[in-house]
């Protein structure tokens, strides 16, 4: 997780924003709740916001850094005790696996409705005629080479650890691209911001809910149509011999999920866990928060909390 130099401080405390603190509930086991945090922005503030809301009803609670794979298992052995943002196409893999050894189960769905997958500013639109057809894309290769890929256009990857699989479409679909990972969702907003600053042609993975799409007006590649199992049956998808071959879910969920234990051991924590609900403007407020505001994560939080009372009060009573 990056720190941030912020603009400004946040005045308020959260001791304010709540008026006193909720009463601590007594079932409540006085262990910490253990937090997961990942390397993008809006779960780490989601994060804090549930873990604050958790130290005000009475609960410890402790944020470890987690890989955002991993964690599934994580939360299975009880090492880390939810996490806030499993979403469908990076992660539901991994959640589907940890579910079926059994430890930890689906604490309920968000209000959001997720899409990952490449995307591109709305200005590139005009250096390539026929997008967001992936096959007009492919045509367009050579505009986005860079000395890194030789005569191969470039598509900028998320993290390694997000496992998106986009070397693998690549190959199954006859791409004339080469996959390059960044480092931190941090560095995809940083190459998006210097190319729309030159007016340089960029296709980068991109998802939503996030920030991105208030700030740059811009569309989702559009690839085979998404038909389940394309990642795991060749028969599913346009090439008969190949896996990953269509596009990911166009509305996929966004879940969390909690440890086996967690119910018994904070049984007034977990009870407001299943009734948390993010929408897709919360989210990408939570991100925007930091990547546009730049507040430290913590400091964004107390903030969300200030000006949405209304939404987590509800949770609460």
């Amino acid at each position: 997780m990056q720190l941030r130099t912020h603009k400004a401080l946040p005045t308020m405390a959260l001791g304010a924003v709540l008026a006193a603190p909720l009463a601590a509930q007594a079932e409540d086991s006085g262990d910490p709740i253990v937090i997961p945090i990942h390397n993008w922005n809006s779960q780490i503030v989601m994060s804090h916001v549930v873990g604050q809301i958790f130290e005000q009803m009475g609960n410890n609670v402790e944020y470890v850094s987690t890989d955002s794979q991993a964690v599934y298992e994580a939360v299975r052995l009880g090492d880390v005790h939810l996490e806030m943002e499993v979403w469908e196409g990076a992660f539901g893999a991994s959640f589907n696996e940890a579910l079926e050894k059994g430890g930890l189960h689906d604490a309920g769905d968000h209000d959001a409705v997720t899409r990952e997958d490449w995307w591109y500013p709305e200005y590139v639109a005009e250096l390539c005629p026929g997008l967001p057809d992936w096959e007009a894309l492919n045509g367009c290769a050579d505009m986005f080479a860079t000395p890194e890929t030789g005569d191969q256009g470039r598509f900028l990857g998320g993290p390694v650890d997000w496992l998106k699989h986009d070397q693998e479409r690549v190959d199954a679909l006859g791409m004339n691209f080469k996959v390059v990972n960044a480092g931190s969702a941090s560095a995809l907003w940083a190459e998006l911001a210097a190319a729309e600053k030159r007016g340089e042609p960029i296709v980068l993975f991109n998802w939503t809910p996030n920030f991105i799409e208030a700030v740059y007006p811009g569309a989702f590649v559009e690839f085979p149509e998404h038909e389940p199992g394309c990642d795991k049956d060749s028969s599913k998808g346009p090439n008969p011999d190949e896996t990953y071959d269509c596009a990911n879910p166009p509305n996929g969920y966004l879940k969390k999920a909690a440890w086996d234990g967690m119910e018994e051991t904070w049984p007034a924590a977990y009870e407001m866990l299943t009734k948390i609900s993010f929408t897709n403007p919360q989210i990408a407020e939570m991100a925007k928060l930091v990547d546009i505001d730049e507040l430290e994560p913590e400091e964004a939080a107390t903030v969300w909390l200030e000006e949405n009372e209304n939404v987590w009060q509800a949770w609460i009573n």
